[in-house]
């Protein structure tokens, strides 16, 4: 399989489009670390008082696995991003086989084939 010119196109755009929002996402629960991909969560400081604790610990923890997550899928999409430059953009990594046009337009960031 090949994918012509306009498909990868389409494709190329979403990616960059779902790497903005993952961006946004990701800044809006912590700042970026300096290495491509990666953030580092925030605290949120809401007040001293000993229940202000808890939930500022609170909303840390469940900002940790949202986190986690997006980074996950940023991490995916900038794998794509480079493997089309690269020329190797719609291979199954764990088979090596072509990844179906179906499963990459449902999900452009594909590592592996069904």
């Amino acid at each position: 399989m090949t994918l012509d010119i306009t498909l990868m196109s389409e494709l190329k755009q979403k990616l960059l489009e779902e790497k903005a929002h993952l961006e946004v996402e990701l800044a809006r629960l912590g700042k970026p670390t300096g290495v491509i991909g990666d953030y580092e969560t925030t605290i949120e400081e809401i007040g001293t008082d000993p229940d202000e604790n808890a939930t500022e610990v609170e909303g840390y923890v469940d900002n940790l696995g949202v986190e986690s997550n997006l980074e996950g899928q940023l991490k995916d999409v900038l794998a794509a991003l480079k493997k089309m430059d690269q020329g190797t953009y719609g291979v199954c990594e764990k088979t090596g086989k072509e990844i179906s046009v179906e499963r990459l337009k449902a999900y452009p960031a594909a590592r592996t084939a069904i």
